[in-house]
């Protein structure tokens, strides 16, 4: 081993000899510590950064591109309830040319057109409507299945059969089941997106026709209903809360927040009306477009002679001296009209009828006029009292108790918030402090035991004098430098003195702190008596 390491090795050594037992359970710590971080720091370094390969895979098609990339030996890590494949980025690109080439993700699920392409020259009618029927579900499945925060889809339609015996056809109408992912809420804009998708895509279905579940088996729309609106109850509830919180911002900003309380109970109208009226207006001014006059006349001079039976069957005769005349006149007009053909198609939700209830408090509003307050949350809500609506303000005491007591819970809260934290403080600041002065008296007792250590007497026996021995110390002239100092003494072979043992001690000091001891032995050997050499 080279002298300069062994030097190192040495100094290294005697200084943790020299540490307490705190001080090297501390160091034993720090260093098992900063073993630790570099073996983590190591791994975190070494680990590949992983990047998605395919995601929302099914099982059969996961397990496929698994063993896909067990056989090419590349790492991978499943997330997502194993329906996403991460694989290291520098081979991501890679793979899914491999995987692609191999038919890989095939889609598995049996769903989609490609079921189409197994259909053989021999099935049955029936079979080819029952697949093109598969085949449109999973085509309409895969797609709402691709907007962002739904997890799985489910189509079932309801197509009527096509028949020659009957006169009227039934409307096609569609149910969706949704799983949504983890903390994901559908929002209506998204429902009507996935309804038109669907109504769009089947032949003759309208948007009403189609229904959407979630999978926690709240109705997200419904037959019939039209889009946009939700349900009725759902409707109602936001159609309430508007109001209210109009009117509610309005008292806020009058009499102060706090000092009026507002509820408004409404009645929607959900009837869908469809209404068709002809309405016809004669234009006096334009001349008929038809017109057409027949004039019949007849003259005669009378007919045969006849008469009437009379009792016994004898014929009474009659007068024959007058002459028949027969005139007719007819006119036809068809003149110019009007015609205004109006459909109406009401839409459900229009209100039908509402009330709205105004409570002011009369300690902070004493001098507002009741009447223009009415006015004014009447038009602010749409009171319309031909169709039955109606409206009540009324002034009166507020109960406060409850209010007061939770802004004295809240301070108290706030109290009892800065209590802790300042005992939380003060705690730390106690710890920090015990810490400190443990520390601080660790550090005094060891700097107190290295000087005690350092001014230890030693008692070495009786020193020869200068020049009469070979273990000699001999000390310069005037600067007292030390000259010459035995840097090891042999001990004495059996038995054991005790002057040699104290020898070698002191030896064995001399190496470890040499300055130490020229300064000790400069004072021990200063000459003071008259004969002293100069």
């Amino acid at each position: 081993m080279p002298a300069q390491l062994s030097a190192v090795l040495g100094r290294f050594g005697s200084t943790v000899k020299q540490f307490t037992l705190a001080q090297r359970t501390l160091a034993l710590i720090g260093l098992a510590v900063l073993v630790l971080g570099a073996v983590a720091l190591t791994s975190w370094m070494s680990k590949p950064t992983l990047s998605p390969l395919f995601t929302s895979l099914s099982a059969t098609d996961a397990s496929a591109v698994v063993d896909q990339l067990s056989a090419e030996g590349v790492s991978y890590e499943l997330a997502d309830g194993g329906s996403t494949v991460m694989v290291p980025a520098d081979k991501l690109y890679t793979m899914r040319l491999k995987l692609a080439a191999a038919g890989l993700p095939a889609n598995s699920d049996g769903a989609g057109y490609s079921l189409l392409d197994d259909m053989g020259m021999t099935s049955s009618e029936f079979q080819q409507e029952v697949t093109y029927q598969r085949a449109l579900e999973g085509e309409l499945a895969k797609t709402i299945g691709a907007m962002q925060g739904v997890d799985a889809a489910t189509v079932k339609l309801a197509l009527p059969q096509d028949s020659v015996f009957v006169s009227e056809k039934e409307d096609p109408t569609a149910s969706v089941f949704l799983r949504t992912t983890a903390g994901t809420t559908l929002g209506t804009e998204q429902v009507q997106a996935i309804v038109h998708l669907v109504s769009a895509g089947i032949e003759g279905m309208e948007p009403t026709d189609v229904a959407v579940v979630d999978s926690t088996g709240k109705v997200l729309s419904t037959v019939g209903a039209a889009v946009g609106t939700g349900l009725s109850g759902q409707q109602t509830g936001e159609y309430e809360l508007r109001v209210r919180a109009a009117v509610q911002e309005l008292l806020d900003r009058v009499v102060g927040a706090g000092h009026s309380a507002v509820t408004l109970t409404a009645e929607l109208d959900y009837d869908q009306t469809d209404r068709t009226s002809e309405e016809f207006t004669a234009t006096p001014d334009v001349p008929p477009l038809i017109s057409a006059t027949t004039t019949e006349e007849y003259t005669g001079s009378g007919g045969t002679a006849a008469g009437v039976l009379g009792p016994d069957n004898i014929a009474v005769p009659s007068d024959t001296s007058t002459a028949g005349v027969y005139s007719s006149t007819t006119e036809n007009l068809n003149n110019a009209v009007n015609k205004v053909t109006e459909k109406t198609v009401t839409a459900p939700g229009s209100v039908k009828r509402q009330s709205l209830a105004v409570a002011v408090d009369s300690a902070s509003t004493p001098d507002i006029d009741l009447g223009e307050l009415t006015a004014m949350v009447s038009a602010a809500a749409g009171i319309d009292t031909t169709r039955g609506d109606t409206v009540a303000v009324q002034r009166m005491a507020f109960d406060t108790t409850s209010a007061e007591a939770a802004q004295d819970a809240l301070a108290a809260a706030d109290e009892q918030a800065k209590a802790q934290a300042n005992e939380s403080l003060v705690r730390q600041l106690a710890i920090a402090g015990a810490v400190l002065l443990v520390l601080l008296a660790l550090a005094v007792a060891a700097m107190r035991r290295s000087r005690r250590s350092r001014r230890e007497s030693l008692d070495i026996g009786e020193l020869p004098l200068l020049g009469g021995g070979e273990n000699t110390l001999e000390i310069e002239g005037p600067d007292m430098g030390l000259a010459a100092l035995p840097m090891g003494i042999a001990p004495a072979p059996a038995p054991v003195d005790g002057v040699a043992i104290k020898r070698a001690e002191l030896s064995a000091l001399a190496d470890e702190q040499p300055a130490e001891i020229a300064e000790l032995l400069r004072g021990w050997l200063t000459p003071t008596g008259p004969g002293a050499r100069r």
